[in-house]
């Protein structure tokens, strides 16, 4: 791990690297970048780089555009998709004002503060995800169409699934990154993938989950295809989640899962305006596999929270509403806080609910606590909410 600016100019000069990609976040967690020169490190690390935040949708205005970016050394990766003389480099970088404090929505900054919190009270969490995502073939000139690659179904073998050779190259390149998948598959939709990740730290996490859809979307343009991952990119058809997999390790040594799945649960409509951000996160809600209600359960997929058939390390539980669109630092700091609430009270979920939720009658339903029904009533939710004004700068908020 390279923590200095020393060590990270041998490593350039050892790596032949010509470009250092600064890379951060928006507000809604797309990733963006400054690329320099090697021989501007020494300022990128002491002062830090400028750009415009007036031209950052949510960062600010024209009138206090400056913001800086400071690079964070252990974060160096080469991209393997780009040309081995002259190297490419990504490192995220802290984003700072200039008088150097920290800016207030610097999304990765949010998620260290939200890790410092649960740490200071003896509590570590891990976060795993799964990627669903549609891959999209592309016309004459280059342009994304909504032909999918494929017309395979869930867990299809070549020649049905097309996109066997692309899921491997997608893995080669995230592990040539030391980013581990775990799995991967085609999905129920027409040219639709999954791609899982073993569980990490926090911000590792989420620093691999942005880093995922770069890599994936690079590899797909060399290939001719477009990856699409928004959360219902084909009307009728499987809609496209990110699976959020935690679990909790406290230096007491106690088992503090039931109150971490209490607290999530007991937040979860307040702040499902961030995991879900966008008003077609709602479309795919209550369909195929994707929740609808506020509802937990062992191994069942049609559950909002579902605790897989795992033992030791692998205990976890699994938050099956969320969608690729999310800010994953924002997302994760979140949950962390809702779960260290549940955590701080020794909240005790409800009793689970052993039953297909696709399949029962409208009076059951009548009974259960249901999610959001749109992006509008989910941000109303969270602006009412005293946990998500504690806990989020509402900056956020999209």
């Amino acid at each position: 791990m390279y923590r200095s600016y020393d060590e990270i100019m041998k490593f350039n000069k050892d790596e032949d690297v010509g470009f250092i990609r600064l890379a951060f976040v928006d507000i809604a967690g797309k990733q963006k970048n400054i690329s320099i020169m090697p021989s501007e490190m020494k300022r990128a690390f002491e002062d830090g780089i400028a750009f415009d935040a007036s031209s950052i949708k949510g960062f600010g205005d024209e009138v206090s555009s400056d913001l800086f970016l400071k690079p964070i050394p252990e974060t160096i990766e080469i991209l393997p998709w780009r040309p081995s003389e002259g190297r490419v480099v990504r490192m995220f970088c802290n984003i700072v004002k200039p008088d150097g404090t920290p800016f207030e929505l610097d999304s990765r900054k949010y998620l260290e503060n939200a890790v410092k919190c649960a740490r200071e009270k003896g509590i570590a969490f891990n976060f795993g995800a799964e990627f669903e995502f549609y891959l999209f073939k592309c016309d004459e000139v280059g342009q994304p169409t909504k032909i999918p690659f494929d017309n395979a179904g869930y867990m299809d073998i070549a020649p049905q699934d097309k996109g066997e050779d692309i899921r491997r190259e997608i893995c080669f390149t995230l592990m040539n990154m030391n980013i581990m998948p775990e799995t991967s598959h085609h999905e129920m939709g027409p040219g639709q993938n999954e791609i899982d990740f073993k569980y990490s730290d926090p911000i590792a996490s989420a620093d691999n989950a942005v880093t995922f859809k770069s890599v994936v979307g690079s590899v797909c343009d060399m290939n001719g295809l477009y990856a699409d991952f928004s959360p219902k990119p084909i009307k009728g058809k499987s809609g496209s989640g990110l699976h959020i997999n935690i679990s909790v390790k406290s230096e007491d040594g106690k088992d503090y899962s039931k109150q971490m799945l209490a607290g999530i649960l007991d937040r979860i409509a307040e702040i499902t305006a961030v995991l879900n951000p966008c008003d077609e996160s709602y479309e795919r809600l209550g369909e195929d596999k994707a929740p609808k209600y506020i509802t937990w359960s062992h191994q069942n997929r049609s559950q909002l929270v579902r605790i897989p058939a795992a033992k030791g390390e692998l205990k976890r539980m699994e938050l099956r509403s969320p969608d690729p669109t999310i800010n994953p630092y924002v997302a994760y700091g979140l949950l962390i806080y809702a779960a260290l609430e549940g955590i701080e009270n020794d909240k005790q979920p409800p009793d689970s609910i052993d039953k297909n939720l696709y399949t029962i009658d409208e009076e059951f339903a009548k009974t259960l606590e249901r999610l959001p029904g749109s992006y509008a009533e989910a941000r109303a939710k969270a602006m009412s909410s005293d946990f998500v004004k504690k806990y989020l700068p509402l900056g956020f908020l999209r």
